[in-house]
């Protein structure tokens, strides 16, 4: 049977999978995608610049049917020990192209924070993200069955199909966040423990969706819920980052659960910070109906390498050859504030 590939069967396609997985693009090294989890992030860390860039191949046995790009660059502004409160700015691209069409996505997103000391172990953030989603493809890539002649699929032949529409569109975000943190503190490390709940709000303006002239469909809110955690075992070199997110879109839930487990090989200096705390790490999580996520990841001074696959669990484990679900690599630049020499400005 011949199946007639039109730009509306692709929408439909798409939308159709929507339902059942998450429109947006997603990572499974969520914790290097701190801004995507919720404006809040934007400045929210321990540091005081941060650029991070992903790259993430999902179902390669599809004939890389998904590639998405991520790069973020974030920090603090008028941030300082003499004041309870500082400003994060921010500004987080990601693309995401798809299928023989090359179904692109590509936002842009300029992120802004206020973080308040609320007390001495608690910090409250709230923030906004403000920017455009552009959405285009090439269907001249794609064959049609009107373009069949009797043997072959001939490019050439004009398909009479009415083109795609590209389009763009703005886009609003919100968020929050708030983090407990507790220490115990010794001459040469202070042992850490904080929890960090975050909410974070996109595409609250529900942009149209110009696939055609005349949509109406609207990008559907997503909702994220999420719990980030880090615990250093007191009196050893090991720590243990839990995490737990959660995410709703349309009718899509995204449930994410897992934790690195990470081994000080070196441990930084803490007055002078002329030697950086080194550590390996390998991490396991679980998407909900979907994969298990192995993790490595290696910390080195200001600089962090993460490398993690994907190994279906669902039905579509036949289509991916298991271990084909999706391999991603991240990047990440940390100006750390990891001695007292370097904290003069920190806001903690």
């Amino acid at each position: 049977m011949t199946v007639k590939y039109t730009p509306y069967y692709l929408l439909l396609f798409i939308l159709a999978f929507g339902h059942s997985k998450a429109q947006d693009i997603h990572f499974s090294q969520l914790t290097e995608t701190p801004m995507y989890l919720s404006p809040a992030n934007t400045g929210f860390f321990n540091g005081y610049f941060r650029a991070t860039a992903n790259y993430r191949n999902q179902w390669s046995a599809m004939n890389n049917a998904y590639q998405t790009y991520g790069v973020s660059v974030d920090g603090g502004l008028f941030r300082s020990k003499k004041s309870n409160a500082f400003l994060g700015l921010g500004l987080t691209i990601f693309r995401d192209q798809a299928g023989a069409g090359k179904l692109t996505t590509t936002s842009a997103l300029l992120n802004a924070s206020g973080i308040i000391k609320i007390s001495r172990k608690s910090v409250l953030s709230m923030g906004m993200a403000f920017g455009s989603i552009g959405t285009n493809a090439d269907y001249s890539k794609i064959t049609y069955e009107s373009q069949f002649n009797g043997n072959t699929f001939d490019p050439a032949t004009v398909s009479g199909e009415i083109p795609y529409r590209q389009f763009t569109t703005l886009d609003l975000g919100f968020g929050a966040a708030y983090e407990i943190t507790n220490a115990k503190y010794d001459q040469d490390r202070n042992d850490q423990r904080s929890i960090k709940f975050g909410l974070g709000a996109y595409h609250i303006n529900r942009p149209t969706q110009e696939f055609g002239a005349g949509s109406k469909y609207k990008l559907p809110v997503r909702m994220c819920y999420s719990i980030l955690t880090s615990l250093d075992i007191v009196d050893t070199r090991f720590t243990l980052t839990p995490m737990f997110v959660f995410q709703t879109q349309g009718e899509n839930q995204n449930m994410v659960i897992g934790s690195d487990i990470k081994y000080r090989m070196v441990t930084g200096t803490k007055v002078t910070g002329k030697k950086k705390q080194n550590s390996l790490g390998v991490g396991f999580f679980y998407r909900r109906n979907d994969a298990i996520v192995a993790r490595l990841i290696a910390d080195i001074g200001d600089f962090s390498v993460g490398l993690s696959n994907d190994f279906n669990v669902s039905g579509f484990r036949t289509s991916t050859n298991v271990s084909g679900g999706g391999f991603e690599v991240s990047l990440r630049y940390n100006m750390l504030a990891s001695s007292l020499f370097e904290s003069k400005r920190e806001f903690r």
